[in-house]
């Protein structure tokens, strides 16, 4: 569930857009022992300056009755920040989220994008991953992939 409003002041040179606050579940689907999930309360703000947008997003972690992975905002974060660069048809983007706690480094992941133009609407994607909670099984491994895909529509 998301509640998103329309908000217009400046913020160091940005233009803030909107300010929203959501209820997130996220789940892997599996049975015990393999099952992982969580469910979160996530406040965030968007901004915008020329080709630039940022968005903020601090969450709270909300608890289970039975709790699958304790540890998981020590793992994936309490937070994330996306980064979005448009120069024409290419987009370039980051998402960066850490745990907050500075004891032992702090953990964390980021994802770096590109996607760019093929032909017509058909676009390219490339990913960078390191870090962190790629996937909720595995979400206190720390991984590194590169991805590739495709998309049809430009949405």
């Amino acid at each position: 569930m998301l509640l998103n409003f329309p908000v217009k002041f400046s913020l160091l040179g940005f233009e803030a857009k909107m300010i929203g606050v959501a209820f997130n579940h996220q789940s892997n689907g599996r049975s015990l022992p393999l099952s992982r999930s969580w469910n979160r309360i996530i406040l965030q703000a968007g901004f915008q300056r020329k080709n630039w947008q940022v968005l903020l997003r601090p969450w709270l972690r909300l608890k289970d009755a039975v709790d699958e992975n304790p540890a998981i905002t020590d793992y994936t974060g309490r937070g994330e920040a996306v980064v979005i660069y448009d120069k024409g048809r290419h987009q370039l983007s980051s998402v960066m989220a850490h745990s907050l706690k500075i004891k032992d480094g702090g953990r964390g992941s980021v994802q770096l994008n590109w996607v760019f133009p093929v032909i017509n609407n058909l676009r390219g994607h490339l990913q960078l991953f390191d870090g962190y909670g790629e996937t909720l099984q595995d979400y206190n491994h720390r991984q590194s992939t590169i991805g590739v895909r495709i998309s049809l529509v430009d949405w």
